[in-house]
């Protein structure tokens, strides 16, 4: 398919309307063809937010093209509790259409959408970790060297690097120390189970109060829309407290998803998250799933390093980015 050709000139910029879903799903495919997303994706993450507003999904139209977007949210309701985090905003994603680029139009949907956060108060932008519905871990600037560019110059700055990972499952089979592990942690009264319903309580707690919210939310999210229990691996210790779990198909119910895993602090260093991560991937496995893989994990942090020694590989880096206004 061809296009015309754009000129900013006759582009311009307004907030989402009813009509724009199918064009701006077929201008981010061509836009980010390393990202496509679906239109049910596009509905769950975006329309169907609780705190989506029309007027911060920023739209580039050309006629009747979409031709970018830039999309702009503040929290109106609460992860947990009653913050809404009144000085943080986020941009979720961005794009230019390939025939419209160079012509600044992403330095103004962009500003168009910083000017609408801090028009609600907000002081604080973060590119692009929004929980619970974020798109993106992240900039993948290696994918995306112009989007780059352009959130440096705006003033966004790297906060972290978040490193997502796979690996393969073909003919896995769960590595004889692990075994060893587990049977040593079971024969000192630790348990490992699907959990049962009254057990959730318990996993959204330890979820919750350790992990943060959006931990606890995107677990229940999931299983309020069907993803099944077993898909979940809790870890109790000897007096019965949860002290972990990992799972599978959290995330729009694809099973070769792997996460989130999740160890109480104190326990780290006991094997109880690896014996969890391969318990997982052997559940994924029986399930016949090829691979597994995840968004997110720090590269240099505890969970990378179990990672890699499971034989899971980076496959893409993302950058965590932040603007603050000045004071």
């Amino acid at each position: 398919m061809t296009h015309p050709t754009t000129t900013t000139s006759r582009v311009g910029i307004r907030g989402f309307r009813s009509g724009d879903g199918p064009r701006l799903v077929e201008a981010w495919a061509r836009s980010a063809p390393a990202d496509p997303i679906t239109p049910d994706r596009f509905r769950s993450l975006v329309l169907l937010d609780p705190n989506f507003d029309p007027d911060g999904l920023r739209i580039a139209v050309d006629g009747d093209r979409v031709v970018g977007a830039a999309y702009a949210v503040r929290r109106l309701t609460p992860m947990a509790g009653t913050d809404l985090e009144p000085e943080q905003g986020w941009i979720p994603f961005f794009f230019v259409a390939p025939d419209a680029r160079r012509r600044g139009l992403g330095r103004r949907l962009l500003t168009e959408a910083l000017d609408w956060l801090a028009g609600h108060g907000r002081t604080r932008v973060d590119f692009s970790s929004y929980t619970p519905n974020y798109v993106f871990p992240g900039l993948d600037a290696e994918a995306y060297p112009e989007a780059a560019g352009l959130l440096d110059a705006l003033g966004f700055r790297t906060l972290y690097e978040a490193a997502a990972m796979h690996r393969a499952l073909v003919g896995y089979r769960v590595p004889a120390d692990v075994l060893r592990r587990a049977a040593e942690l079971t024969g000192r009264g630790h348990r490992f189970a699907t959990p049962a319903d009254d057990d959730l309580v318990d996993l959204l707690a330890l979820a919750g109060s350790h992990f943060g919210p959006d931990w606890a939310c995107t677990i229940r999210a999931c299983l309020t829309t069907g993803t099944p229990l077993d898909r979940i691996v809790t870890a109790r210790d000897p007096a019965g407290r949860m002290v972990g779990w990992a799972m599978h198909g959290a995330f729009d119910s694809v099973d070769e998803r792997f996460g989130p895993i999740g160890v109480l602090e104190e326990m780290r260093g006991t094997g109880l998250g690896e014996v969890l991560l391969h318990l997982v991937l052997e559940r994924m496995r029986a399930r016949r799933a090829h691979a597994a893989w995840f968004l997110w994990t720090g590269a240099q942090s505890p969970a990378g390093h179990l990672y890699r020694k499971t034989g899971f590989t980076t496959t893409r880096v993302f950058r965590v980015m932040r603007r603050e206004a000045a004071r």
